[in-house]
C-alpha cells in the first residue's frame, strides 16, 4: 500500500488581502474536499514546521529575505502582485518549511510521496526577488535542500499556467536539475521562451492560448517524459499549479480536470520507474475553488496508487489548438 504524506497548515488564513486572487478560501477549499471523500484520513499527515534562514539562503539572497520581513512588518505591498501582512513572514516560512518535512520523510523512506498544500505559492520568487504573489520559492529551497543532502539528479516539473521563472533563475546553470515548465504564452512574468535552456536541462514548453487537454498531455508524453529518462532523476518535485483549468479565471489554457489527472498519472508513473516512487507535488496557484478541489483529490488518489474519480462537473472546451509543430520544436531544441 502507497504511504502518501500530506503537510498542511491552518495558520495561513492570516496571509490575505481583501479581493486578491491568492487567498485562503484557495486551500480551505482543497482541505474540504480531501476530507469530504475520505482522503486525507488515508494519508500520513505531517506538521509543518518554520524554514530556517539557512535553509531559505540556500535559495534567496539575504536582501530578499530582510525585504520580506520589513515589508511585512508594515503590511505592505512587494510589488503590483504580492502583498504582506504581519503574519505574512511566518506563514510562508512554514509553506517552505512543510516542503521540507514532506521531503525529510519521502527521502528517509517514511512515506512513498506527498502533496504540500500550503500557501502562498513559490515558483515566481527569484534569488533576489518576491513577486507574482510569491515570497520564497517552495520547491526550488526543497531541491536545493535535497542536493545538499547528497542528491545528484533531481527533475521539477511545473505546471502551473505561469513560467516559474524563480525556479528557472535558480538552477538554470546547475545540469544536476532538469526543470521542466508547460506554461501559456505570451502570459505573465513574460518569461519561459522555447530557446531558454540554461546549461541544457532547462525546458520550456510555452503554449498558446486555448491549447486544451491534448497539447497539454502531450507536451509531457512527448517532451518530459523523454527528458526524464534521460536525466535519471533520484527524486522529481512538482510546481503544481492548477490554473492551467478550463475553470480558472486568471487564465486561459483549457486544460480540464481529466487533463490535470493524466498527467500526474504520467508524472507518479515515471517515479516508479525511475526514482523508487519519491515524487513530491507542492501547491502552487490555481485560484478557482471547483478545480482546486476535483485537480488536487484526483492528484491525492493518483499518489495513492488508485484511479481518480472523475470530476462530476465536466466541460467541454473542444479539441484545443494544433499543438503537432510546437511539441517539434520543443523536442528539437532539448535534443529527444
Amino acid at each position: 500500500m502507497t504511504r502518501t504524506a500530506f503537510v498542511t497548515d491552518s495558520t495561513h488564513v492570516a496571509h490575505l488581502s481583501d479581493g486578491h486572487p491568492e487567498r485562503p478560501e484557495r486551500l480551505e477549499a482543497i482541505i474540504a474536499q480531501l476530507e469530504g471523500r475520505g482522503l486525507r484520513e488515508r494519508m500520513v499527515e505531517l506538521a509543518p514546521r518554520e524554514a530556517t534562514d539557512a535553509e531559505l539562503l540556500r535559495v534567496h539572497a539575504r536582501s530578499l529575505l530582510d525585504a520580506v520581513a520589513s515589508a511585512a512588518a508594515r503590511s505592505a505591498w512587494l510589488d503590483p502582485d504580492t502583498y504582506t501582512r504581519p503574519e505574512s513572514t511566518g506563514i510562508a516560512r512554514r509553506a517552505a518549511g512543510g516542503l521540507l518535512v514532506a521531503l525529510e520523510a519521502v527521502m528517509r523512506g517514511e512515506a512513498d510521496n506527498a502533496f504540500v498544500a500550503m500557501r502562498p505559492p513559490g515558483h515566481h520568487a527569484t534569488p533576489t526577488r518576491p513577486m507574482g504573489f510569491c515570497l520564497y520559492n517552495n520547491v526550488a529551497i526543497a531541491a536545493a535542500t535535497a542536493l545538499e543532502a547528497g542528491v545528484e539528479r533531481i527533475a521539477i516539473l511545473d505546471w502551473d499556467v505561469h513560467h516559474g521563472n524563480g525556479t528557472q533563475d535558480a538552477f538554470e546553470r546547475d545540469s544536476r536539475v532538469l526543470y521542466v515548465s508547460t506554461h501559456a504564452a505570451p502570459f505573465y512574468p513574460g518569461t519561459g521562451e522555447l530557446h531558454d535552456t540554461g546549461v541544457g536541462t532547462t525546458i520550456n514548453i510555452p503554449l498558446p492560448h486555448e491549447s486544451g487537454d491534448a497539447a497539454f498531455v502531450a507536451a509531457y508524453e512527448q517532451v518530459a517524459l523523454p527528458a526524464l529518462e534521460r536525466h535519471q532523476p533520484e527524486l522529481i518535485l512538482v510546481s503544481s499549479g492548477f490554473d492551467s483549468h478550463a475553470r480558472d479565471f486568471l487564465a486561459t489554457l483549457n486544460v480540464t480536470t481529466d487533463g490535470y489527472n493524466r498527467v500526474a498519472q504520467l508524472a507518479v508513473d515515471a517515479a516508479q520507474r525511475l526514482c523508487g516512487g519519491r515524487i513530491i507535488a507542492s501547491l502552487e496557484g490555481g485560484y478557482d475553488e471547483h478545480a482546486l478541489a476535483w485537480c488536487s483529490s484526483g492528484l491525492v488518489e493518483v499518489l495513492l496508487g488508485e484511479t481518480p474519480t472523475p470530476d462530476p462537473e465536466p466541460l467541454d472546451v473542444g479539441p484545443g489548438d494544433a499543438h503537432e509543430r510546437l511539441i517539434a520544436e520543443v523536442r528539437a531544441i532539448a535534443g529527444l
